[in-house]
């Protein structure tokens, strides 16, 4: 059996990088990726992933980029289970949340996104953290530009967006 290389990436900075993003759909109108890249850094005791905080400023981010109601819908990740994020949903009629199967990946289209991510970011080796998250922006903003790629993500899914129907 091969064994993956690793590769030590040197910088002044121990540090990781999270990235959250939603797929943004309605109907008749062009598909939104917004993503909030984050660095943490790799301190004992510091946090090394999204905070529920994060979650909820990205949420707010999107309301008003998006500048109506959202209806998000979640995976099972801890982080969207926490009592604050779920206290924050039901204090705000803007917001809707669903949940996802517990591990459905497939109905996802934010997968489809991290998977056209790291294919285009396989076989590089980053000289420094800020050459990986410049490399991670690029394709980001790559993915985000086209909205045929958004709407891919959602295709890949096998879901669909019905408009709502006029009582």
């Amino acid at each position: 059996m091969a064994t993956r290389p690793v590769i030590r990436v040197r910088g002044r900075s121990r540090r990781r990088t999270s990235v959250a993003a939603l797929c943004c759909y309605k109907p008749g109108e062009t598909a939104r990726l917004i993503y909030r890249p984050r660095h943490h850094l790799l301190l004992k005791g510091a946090r090394k992933s999204f905070s529920w905080q994060d979650y909820r400023d990205l949420l707010v981010r999107a309301h008003i980029q998006l500048d109506g109601p959202i209806v998000v819908v979640w995976d099972n990740l801890n982080t969207h289970l926490a009592a604050g994020l779920k206290k924050y949903e039901a204090e705000h009629d803007w917001l809707t949340t669903v949940r996802l199967p517990s591990y459905a990946p497939e109905l996802d289209p934010v997968e489809a996104v991290w998977s056209l991510v790291r294919r285009a970011m396989a076989n590089f080796a980053f000289e420094t953290p800020h050459d990986l998250d410049r490399k991670l922006r690029r394709e980001l903003r790559r993915i985000q530009l086209p909205p045929h790629l958004t709407d891919g993500c959602l295709t890949a899914t096998g879901l669909a967006i019905d408009p709502p129907t006029p009582p």
